[in-house]
């Protein structure tokens, strides 16, 4: 089984202008609403490819109910923990000649709140899956990532980390199945420039050395990088496409690997199923379809 935990997840409001313009009023031409946040949308890519997974995290008011109800529409299976304080965030996009993002802050969550996050986790079992992704709200304590996987230390578990920076660095120790860092973000962790593929290869080692089994690095148009647990550089390029939208592509190359390993036991090929399935995102107006993916996989 996968599980995903998003802490923070949302509603985004899409809204697509011409042109955004200040001191004035705006009007859109088109509107979208879709849940976010990094674990959701790992979820739903993951039920857009048949792969069982249930989302875990915390919601709350009438937008972490409609945040639930779209879930279950797109076929998804959740436990989430309803608040009874607050609203779950909505983030404002503005797409127009330039791009605007407001996003909310979401619910306080308490001490208390997190031990019942604890127990649902305690559900999880050898062999399981579980994706740590996103940055996290305020209230909650930065050590939280690794105090999940120090709890579940035992279980014998594969985890997967999306994270940034402390809330990544401080998980190494307990070594995750998998890591996602951007090239950009791998660059910000050791306050370096990186020129270079090389110098890519490198720090990603460096993550290894700290305790990552397995360091995936993307690098946008230019493709990316996996560094295997058994030492293999592995480089990969983007299928040709026409980008139209970035957000969730990497959300999509973590489920893609999931779901290529699941199904090939393989790290190349699984390498392979996230690069098509992050393309496939941005190839789409949202999330990777299980259509466009082995459209992209034909030609990888």
């Amino acid at each position: 089984m996968i599980y995903t935990v998003t802490l923070n997840p949302s509603l985004d409001y899409v809204m697509h202008l011409d042109q955004m313009n200040a001191h004035c009023v705006n009007r859109s031409n088109k509107e979208e609403i879709y849940p976010g946040g990094k674990g959701i949308n790992v979820s739903i890519v993951l039920n857009n490819l048949r792969i069982p997974n249930k989302a875990l995290g915390f919601i709350a008011g009438f937008t972490g109910k409609e945040i639930e109800n779209v879930m279950k529409q797109l076929g998804g299976d959740t436990d989430f923990i309803l608040l009874d304080r607050g609203i779950s965030r909505i983030n404002v996009k503005l797409e127009a000649d330039k791009e605007t993002e407001i996003n909310g802050m979401g619910p306080q969550i308490t001490p208390s709140d997190l031990k019942d996050l604890y127990i649902k986790l305690e559900q999880i079992e050898e062999g399981d899956f579980l994706v740590l992704a996103g940055s996290i709200p305020k209230s909650v304590p930065d050590s939280i990532y690794k105090d999940i996987m120090k709890m579940l230390a035992n279980k014998n578990i594969n985890v997967v980390v999306d994270a940034t920076k402390d809330l990544l660095l401080n998980v190494l120790q307990y070594k995750p199945f998998l890591i996602k860092p951007n090239h950009i973000e791998l660059a910000e962790m050791f306050n370096v420039t990186l020129n270079s593929d090389d110098d890519i290869v490198t720090y990603a080692r460096k993550l290894q050395e700290m305790g990552a089994q397995n360091v995936l690095i993307s690098m946008g148009g230019d493709g990316s990088i996996l560094i295997t647990n058994e030492g293999e550089v592995v480089k990969i390029s983007v299928p040709e496409g026409t980008v139209i939208n970035t957000v969730g592509s990497g959300d999509s190359m973590v489920a893609g690997f999931i779901a290529g390993y699941l199904k090939t036991k393989d790290l190349k090929q699984a390498l392979k199923f996230a690069t098509a399935t992050g393309s496939a995102t941005a190839f789409s107006t949202w999330l990777a379809t299980s259509d466009k993916i082995d459209d992209l996989l034909s030609k990888l």
